[in-house]
């Protein structure tokens, strides 16, 4: 049995990552550790230690506590370390960088020191999850490839890229197994109502205005939650040492028309739902370091792990939209004052 701890374990891709991997690796035991900041939600793993019992733990735990990583560390005899934990909003990023820097550079340092100080052996892995944010902004053509300069925006893509050189300086220095994957933007269940998808959704239902930053002709590529979590498996069981892997669905998608979607979907799904009207569009000023375009080459992870993403952007979005209105009472009650103070900072004089 596989011990392997997965950070970041109570948010949207964390979570749905031990609920898949559960399922599919059944010599895996998962130890969850989350600190459970306003988008860690434990009812994100509700039924876990009912269904899994001795193959799923879960520890409360913030990565920027050092003694706390270790402690952990010396306990568990960990077998491999798949590291989703993050602060990884960019508007939260551009109002207050300190904490991204504090979790997405300190909190991955003190993992890989764990990871430095307590493996067992050379072939225990230490997994990072970055983004395809660091490598900034893409024009009308082309695609990132592992070869693409990083060139970050934001705070929060220049916190992700510093995390990922100290990861290749651990594989380079002390000769850690290392391997690094870089997604493009995930959509589905269980994902905190401030990234676009989720937030829109929730909008819409609350009969607000949609707020979309500039034209709305930002580009980003998408790919379904489930997809990015079996190539984050095959990184984790294939991938080779010091090497990074491009994760996406080649599905780009401009902001405004998956807004436009999104109300389409609405429209079809609560036309039974009294009091349901078409939300309107509202452009509000474009945010500052807002990156044009993004779009992943993922020919290397296709290659060399055999990695296929399995669900079309349209099933995709049925199911999430389908999910979202299902679970209402799920984001409604994870939706506290902080985040309604944060909307109102965000969007009020825009």
């Amino acid at each position: 049995m596989k011990n392997i701890l997965v950070t970041g374990a109570a948010g949207f891709i964390g979570s749905n990552f031990v609920r898949r991997a559960l399922k599919l690796k059944s010599d895996w035991r998962i130890v969850a550790l989350d600190a459970l900041t306003y988008a860690g939600n434990l009812e994100n793993l509700k039924g876990l230690k009912e269904s899994y019992k001795e193959r799923y733990a879960f520890v409360k735990i913030d990565i920027r506590d050092k003694n706390g990583v270790f402690n952990l560390f010396k306990q568990e005899d960990f077998d491999g370390v798949i590291h989703f934990a993050a602060e990884s909003h960019v508007d939260r990023s551009i109002l207050g960088p300190l904490q991204f820097v504090e979790t997405n550079v300190l909190g991955t340092v003190n993992l890989l020191e764990g990871a430095r100080k307590f493996f067992k052996n050379e072939e225990c892995r230490f997994l990072h999850i970055s983004t395809d944010e660091v490598y900034g902004a893409l024009g009308d053509k082309g695609a990132f490839t592992e070869e693409t300069k990083i060139d970050p925006s934001s705070p929060y893509s220049a916190s992700k890229a510093a995390s990922d050189l100290f990861v290749l300086s651990y594989f380079k220095t002390y000769r850690l197994n290392c391997v690094i994957t870089r997604c493009c933007n995930n959509y589905g269940p269980y994902q905190f109502p401030e990234k676009l998808i989720p937030f829109m959704i929730k909008r819409a239902i609350d009969g607000e205005p949609l707020p979309v930053y500039g034209d709305g002709r930002n580009v980003r590529d998408w790919i379904f939650v489930d997809d990015h979590n079996d190539g984050t498996i095959l990184a984790f069981e294939k991938g080779n040492k010091g090497e990074i892997y491009n994760l996406g669905a080649r599905c780009e998608k401009r902001n405004i028309d998956l807004v436009k979607l999104l109300i389409e979907k609405l429209k079809v799904f609560l036309k039974d739902r009294k009091g349901f009207k078409e939300p309107e569009i509202a452009f509000v000023k474009d945010r500052p370091g807002h990156d044009f375009r993004y779009a992943m080459d993922p020919s290397k992870a296709e290659r060399e792990l055999g990695f296929k993403p399995k669900v079309s952007f349209e099933e995709g979005i049925d199911l999430t939209v389908k999910w979202y209105i299902e679970n209402e009472g799920w984001w409604r009650r994870i939706i506290s004052g902080e985040y309604l103070e944060y909307i109102e900072k965000q969007y009020a004089k825009r």
